[in-house]
Formats: C-alpha cells, structure tokens, sequence
C-alpha cells in the first residue's frame, strides 16, 4: 500500500460512519433509544425507590400524629403507638431492602445515591426522637418537626425519581409531587391540631407554624392542578371541592385568624382523617396510571426503534467494517510509535541522565539509536525520525552538560587545593610567628590575622565540597566533640558572641572530624551574621537515644515558615549543585557534609524569635568513649 498521509487515513476512517451513523443511527440511539432506557428507568425506580418511599412517608405521618397525640396525654405511651412504630420500622426495612437490591444500584446514579443516603441518614435519628418523645424532652411541635425533617427529605428524593424524559409525563409527575407534598402539609397541621384539641389549647408556636404552613398548602395544591391533565386532575378537584375538605379549610382559616381552636374541635379529626384518607388513595392510584402511562410510551418508542434500526443497518455495518480495517491499521501504527516515544521518556533518557550523573560513560550512537517505524503513514512515520532526532540531540546534550559540570568541578577542585596550599602554609607561618613574638599587640594582630586565615580555609574547604571531593583535612584518632565545637567557633569572624558552656563528653571519629567542623562552622556563621550583633549565640549539646545533639540558636529576625520548610527539605534531600544559585552556598555545603556522615539537620523556630538550628550527630559518626587509664595517660602527656 502507498504512503498516505494521516489526513487522508483520518477521512476515509470517518465520513462513512459520520454520515451513515448521524443520519441514522445517531438519532435511533440517541433519541429512542435514550428515551426508551429513561422510560424503563423511571418505571423501575419507581417500583423500587418511589414506591417504598411513598409507604415510608405514610407510616411517617402516622407515628408523627401519635407522638404529638402521645405529648398531650399524661402517664405511660398508648399501645398504637408501639403498633405505629412497629409498622414504621417495617416500611424503613421495606425501603432499605429495595433501594440496595442489584435491580435499584445498577441504575441510581450518584446524585440519587447521596440523596437516598440522605433519607437513611435522617431515618436513622428515628431512634433519637422516639426517645425525646418517651421521655417527653419533645414538646409537639418538637416532635412534629423532627419527623418533618425525614418526610421533607423524602419528598425532595422523589423530585430526583422525576426523569421521564416525555415532556408531557414529566409535567405530570412534577404536579402529583406537588400534591403529595401539600397532602403532608396537611398531615402536619393534622398532627399539631388534633394533639392541641387533646391537650385543650394550641401554643403560640403551633399557631405560627400553622400559620405558615397552611397557605403554603393551598400554594402546592393550586400549582400541582393547573399542570394536570384533566383524567388526573379530575379526582382531586372533585375531593378538594367536596365540603368535607371545605370544612378542613374553614377550620384553618378560624385558626390563623383567632389564634385558637375552633369550637367544634372534634369535627376536624374526622374531617381530617377521611379527606387524607382519600387523598393518600388518589395519590396512589394517579401514581399508578402515570407509570401505565410511561409504559405505553416506552412501547412506541420500542416500534419506532425497530423501523429505523432496520433501515439504518446496512449502512451502518458497511461502514462499521470499513472504520473498523483502518482503525485497526491506523491504531498499530500509532500504538508502536507510543510505545517507543515511552520507553524513549521513561526508560532510556532516564538511565542514561543517571549514568552521567554517575561520571559513567555514555557512548551516543548505542545509547541513542533511530526508533524503528515500520507503518505506512507518511506523518506518523516523519514523528518517528523527529523522536530519534530528539532523541540523540537529548543525549548529547546531557553528555555535553555532565562533560562542563565535570569540568567545572575540576576546576573548583583545583583552584580550592591551590587555595589550601597557600592558606595551610601561611597558617604554619603564622604560628611560627606567634612563637616567636612577645610583644602583646604584635600578638594580638597575629592572632587576628591567623582567625582570618582560618576563615580563609573553610572558604577553600568549601568549594573543595561543591566539586564533590572531601576537605582533606583528616584525623586519625578521635577527637573531644568540645574540641570540636571550639575549632568550629574559631572559624567564625564574629566569634566572641558565640557562647559554648561545657558540653557532656562526646568524642567523633577521626574521618569525620574536619567535616563536623566545617558543617558547625557554617551554621555559626549563619547564626551571626543574620542575628543582630549585640545578641549572643548559643550552643547547647546533650547525649540522646540516637546519638549525640548540638543545638545553635540566634535572636534574629527569623525565617518565614514557608522558607523554613523550603531549606529542611534541601537539609534532607541535598540536591545537585546549581550554579545560579550562588547566593545559598553555605546552605549547599552544610547538606553535603550532612548527607556524607548520615548527620540530620533541621532548621526550628526559636522561643526568643530568631531560629534554631539542631543538629543530630549518629552514633556511627561517634567514636567510644575514652578510657580512665587513656585519659589519664593524655593528662600526664
């Protein structure tokens, strides 16, 4: 076959199955199909979510009237209750057990999921307020408005159960919603005025939640009849112009505008009871012809889905199998040209950065050789040669920079030894000078002079680190950890602020004494110089389970604590030498001593407000401690 280009691949992939599958098949799965599974849907969240919920939300009711009843009466719970309560767990379990069948979890998503565990979450205080209310902690209205919580949360699952995607069916679904709600309204208000006709009176707050939710009643009927239609609207507005639910709206407008019970109160239990006994069976039966109603639909839909289907097939097959030879074509070319650009990414460079950061050798043309392109796509194979190209250029580009980074290093390495030569000789000098002098300011001036010197050393010392060498300085015993610190504190210009008390005898190894040294060093430094110069330094020291702690803290300004946490994750982790960053060497060769001995330091604030530097020494970087008969014998030398 003959290269061709992506562009071309990509048409001859797609305007057969653009056009036959928009044309066709598009609008069977995307309309009729869609609208069948959403039918089907709410058919079977209906039966398994809507249905139980609904039987929750009577039982709910139910118990909320007894409890209020049970709060107007004196002396022990009444025996329905128990039977109310009884008849409410039942349905909970009902619910449970239906909304957590494989039927309901295969098609609940995650916003009904979270509201049906809304609903759980609500009923499983259940517990809580019966207790309130066998322990009259409730009052009514209490009572009445911890079951209202459940049933508000209940009816706002079933506003998410509403996805019937036919305008016309989800309009009547939302309008009974709308109604059942306002039949729980009502349920209220039963609950709070028959328990007050019980007590005698109703309290003020009863009244004005009566008040509320009166109106807000007649709102939810008006607004679920007027989107009815007339087969499902005809029951309701039959019962809602019957006098017995004119008697219930009378007895609410004697409340709202007295403020009290009406003198006929028992009138309004039984109006109360037959008219939501009506209603809860007309919500149950419109329920039910909606559903009938949605399974008709789906019917249609399913006559419609096989016509179209059927015209559509050919084509779409045809073009299925022709999509489906060069996908497959195309998908292997790609698939080899990921493959080798990941391994290229993840593998390869990695290694070979690795090895040159090692000081390992690198020869480019075996580490970088051309990734194979066996496909016939003139782009794919043209992203292969670039990716070799990129390739080869990475390497010798890491080759080149770890080539200069190690020239770099010799010539700190060189230049640092240079340094050390002079520096140690003129220190040698210098103390031939001290010896031989006695006058007392000629003195003075050579001691100045010899701790500059010193100074002058570490600064040698310290580019020796950065080109990864070791100082030089050794000791082939081991030396006091007081001697340490005090050769530390001699390095530091201004070291008459430094105080070190006597520390618990410690003594380091001799590999790691010059290290230690100039680690010490540098924190002084440090301490000193951004601590202002009127404040002491302090060095404290103790002997801990791991090992051995030098604590320097100044009374400086100190660091924020984002700046802080920046410097002890490099203190932890060293990181490579970058030679823009000039302006933190000290901190650089501080986490190289560091690391070398396995030493551990972090950075703390202060209690005086400047930052304390905590140094811990291992035990392997601390050598045994001196015998009585060798200290002795070095007291007598």
């Amino acid at each position: 076959m003959a290269t061709r280009t992506i562009r071309f691949k990509l048409y001859a992939l797609l305007s057969l199955p653009i056009v036959a599958l928009i044309a066709l098949w598009t609008f069977v799965t995307g309309y009729l199909v869609g609208d069948l599974f959403e039918l089907r849907q709410a058919t079977t969240l209906y039966d398994r979510v809507s249905a139980p919920a609904i039987a929750l939300t009577t039982e709910m009711q139910n118990e909320r009237k007894f409890s209020a009843a049970a709060l107007s009466k004196s002396g022990s719970q009444p025996e329905e209750l128990s039977e109310v309560r009884e008849r409410t767990d039942k349905a909970v379990s009902e619910f449970r057990t239906r909304v957590t069948s494989l039927e309901a979890t295969s098609i609940i998503g995650p916003e009904l999921d979270a509201s049906i565990k809304q609903v759980m979450g609500e009923v499983g205080r259940l517990r809580a307020i019966r207790r309130d209310v066998d322990g009259r902690v409730s009052s009514r209205l209490q009572a009445v408005q911890a079951f209202s919580r459940i049933t508000d949360t209940i009816y706002r699952l079933q506003d998410k159960l509403v996805t019937v995607p036919e305008i016309g069916l989800y309009q009547q679904a939302i309008g009974l919603q709308r109604i059942a709600h306002a039949r729980d309204l009502m349920s209220r208000e039963d609950s709070l005025i028959s328990s007050a006709v019980l007590a005698g009176a109703l309290t003020h707050d009863e009244y004005e939640a009566i008040e509320v939710i009166a109106p807000n009643r007649w709102l939810l009927f008006s607004e679920g009849m007027a989107v009815l239609d007339g087969e499902l609207r005809g029951p309701f507005e039959e019962l809602l112009s019957s006098p017995r639910h004119g008697r219930i709206t009378e007895f609410e407008k004697q409340i709202i505008e007295t403020s009290r019970l009406p003198r006929d109160r028992g009138s309004w239990q039984a109006a109360a009871a037959e008219v939501g006994g009506e209603m809860d069976q007309l919500l149950i039966t419109r329920a039910k012809l909606l559903n009938d109603r949605a399974d008709d639909a789906a019917g249609g839909i399913i006559a419609k889905i096989i016509i179209a289907g059927g015209l559509g097939l050919a084509a779409i097959l045809g073009a299925m199998i022709l999509s489906a030879r060069l996908g497959r074509g195309l998908a292997e070319e790609l698939g080899s040209l990921r493959l080798a650009a990941l391994d290229l990414a993840e593998a390869r460079l990695p290694q070979v950065v690795e090895r040159l950061r090692k000081g390992e050798s690198v020869n480019v043309e075996t580490e970088a050789p051309p990734i194979p392109t066996t496909g016939t796509t003139l782009e794919i194979t043209d992203v292969g040669r670039a990716f070799s190209t990129v390739q080869r250029t990475a390497v010798e580009a890491a080759v080149g920079e770890a080539r200069l980074r190690q020239g770099f290093n010799r010539v700190f390495r060189n230049l640092a030894r240079r340094n050390q030569s002079l520096v140690q000789r003129q220190l040698v000098q210098l103390d031939s000078m001290q010896r031989k002098t006695t006058q007392p300011e000629a003195l003075e001036d050579l001691y100045r002079l010899d701790h500059l010197t010193t100074r002058m050393r570490r600064q040698s010392e310290g580019l020796v680190i950065l080109s990864g060498a070791t100082a030089g300085r050794t000791w082939r015993t081991p030396v006091s950890l007081m001697d340490v610190v005090r050769a530390a504190v001699a390095e530091v210009e201004d070291y008459q602020r430094i105080v070190v008390p006597p520390l618990p005898e410690a003594r380091l190894t001799g590999s790691a004494t010059a290290d230690v040294t100039h680690l010490l060093a540098e924190l002084l430094e440090n301490a000193t110089v951004f601590s202002p110069p009127t404040t002491p330094v302090n060095v404290r020291g103790e002997t801990v389970g791991r090992g051995y702690v030098l604590e320097i803290e100044d009374r400086g300004l100190g660091l924020q604590d984002m700046e802080r946490e920046g410097i002890n994750e490099r203190l932890a982790t060293p990181p490579e030498f970058d030679v823009a960053d000039s302006e933190q060497l000290g901190l650089f060769v501080v986490s190289q001593l560091a690391a070398r001995h396995g030493i551990k330091v972090t950075l703390s604030r202060s209690p005086f407000g400047g930052t304390t530097a905590v140094v811990l020494i291992p035990r392997t970087v601390l050598a045994e401690p001196e015998t009585q008969e060798a200290s002795a014998v070095r007291a007598l030398e």
